[in-house]
């Protein structure tokens, strides 16, 4: 008899996640879209909700669905050298190229940077970082263990830590709403939702997923629905608590210009709040609460990252890919929490539409029996809109025009795909290459079928 799971379990897991999805980005992102976003808070927050929570929580789901026992397994359904150059970028990209080295550097930003006199801020960022990466390297070397301590003991605190703050700026609002600023004015909508991509989470959930699915076989299920359902009810609790907390922070933002003005990154809004409502204690405590956060998600990060290269190059060990991987982060996270944004954006711009895309065809794949063209047409088509984004982005970030042979791409992609110029320009193309070559193979297959009768 298939073993059914109690809500104290469902609710174990569901914490675990959330402790893994919640980290720097879930903290700075929603406090900056509220500040700037203003009295147009909300529709910029639905936007937000979208990319930073209803997507990784489909991630999830999608990983579950497709019986894939990786993600690298699920991207091989284009091709197998597309699945190894995708699943390889996606694991960097949020592990030790941009997501890991950042949570060691916003946790120094918002927590410890205050404390800590100007002539010495380099020198602090270094110390600080060589022992949050090394408190990160032991953890990751005992993955065994990753329920109990990221689950049970460092998510509960950091949740109630944060809810204390978020309290605080509901029941006593700093100030009024001012007027929405730069994009929230006219797109808050469309603004809130490319935000969302900043989190990184719908990318991790599809790295996630596996651990979330073999903390539930662990468990005694065995069963795909069951998984199913198991994957499903986890992944509600932890997107339902950074959903709550995502609002929160966004609030908190957005009342917060009145006193502090308009800064650069969230991270000031969050320090300035706890001093504003607790003093020194209210920034020791969010010091706490914001290293808590981004622990969790360094020592997830580093865990997928070396689990998955030792599969790809086995002749190097776990051991020593977690070695090389939190040296590797440590030495980026030296580089500033500016450098390691303004770097992150171009290369969110290029692979989300690929990730959110692969999560579609996840879902549909059974209508077109997971033929190989379906996925190798949308994900093709997709391909050559979002790396043109990526390059605008790169671009934009350097402060440089425009390759000059990208120029004629972008004039025909403005004036022909809808949404482009808010970045969603792959958005009709996928869906029109989606159908039309899901009727071709289902007519294919009917004529096949009809000629072996």
């Amino acid at each position: 008899m298939e073993r059914k799971l109690s809500f104290s379990s469902y609710a174990a897991i569901g914490v675990m996640l959330f402790a893994l999805f919640f980290g720097a980005g879930n903290l700075i992102f929603p406090a900056q879209l509220g500040q700037y976003a203003g009295v147009n808070l909300w529709p910029a927050i639905i936007g937000f909700l979208i990319t930073g929570v209803g997507l990784p929580l489909l991630g999830i789901i999608a990983m579950s669905f497709s019986g894939s026992r990786n993600l690298q397994e699920l991207a091989s359904r284009v091709h197998p050298g597309y699945a190894i150059f995708f699943t390889s970028l996606l694991y960097l990209t949020i592990g030790p190229f941009f997501a890991a080295p950042r949570t060691g550097t916003v946790a120094f930003e918002v927590g410890i940077s205050p404390f800590i006199g100007e002539g010495f801020q380099q020198g602090a960022l270094f110390i600080f970082t060589l022992l949050f990466f090394a408190i990160t390297l032991w953890f990751s070397l005992h993955p065994a263990k990753l329920v109990d301590n990221v689950g049970k003991v460092l998510a509960p605190g950091l949740v109630v830590l944060i809810i204390i703050l978020l309290a605080m700026a509901f029941f006593q609002p700093m100030g009024a709403m001012e007027a929405p600023q730069d994009a929230y004015a006219s797109g808050a909508f469309v603004t809130g939702f490319l935000e969302g991509y900043n989190t990184m989470d719908a990318l991790a959930s599809l790295v996630f997923g596996i651990i979330v699915i073999n903390a539930i076989r662990s468990m005694g299920v065995t069963s795909k629905t069951e998984i199913l359902k198991t994957t499903a009810k986890s992944g509600s609790i932890a997107i339902l608590l950074l959903a709550a907390i995502y609002v929160g922070i966004a609030y908190m933002g957005a009342t917060s210009t009145q006193v502090f003005g308009l800064f650069e990154t969230g991270g000031p809004v969050l320090s300035g709040a706890a001093s504003y409502y607790f003093g020194t204690f209210g920034s020791i405590m969010l010091a706490i609460v914001i290293t808590l956060a981004c622990l969790t998600t360094a020592i997830g990060l580093t865990t997928a990252n070396a689990e998955y290269f030792h599969t790809l190059i086995p002749k190097i060990s776990y051991k020593q890919w977690v070695v090389f991987f939190a040296s590797l982060t440590f030495v980026i996270a030296n580089f500033g929490l500016a450098n390691i944004i303004a770097f992150s954006i171009p290369v969110l711009m290029f692979l989300y539409p690929l990730a959110i895309v692969l999560i579609l065809l996840a879902f549909l794949s059974p209508l077109f029996n997971h033929a190989r063209i379906v996925y190798a047409s949308t994900i093709g088509v997709t391909f050559l809109i979002s790396i043109i984004d990526g390059l605008k982005s790169l671009c934009d970030s350097l402060g440089i025009d425009y390759f000059s042979w990208m120029v004629p791409i972008v004039s025909f992609y403005e004036q022909v795909l809808p949404f482009y110029n808010e970045g969603l320009g792959w958005l009709l193309p996928a869906a029109v290459v989606i159908a039309i070559t899901s009727i071709i193979v289902r007519v294919y297959r009917a004529k096949s079928v009809e000629a072996h009768a």
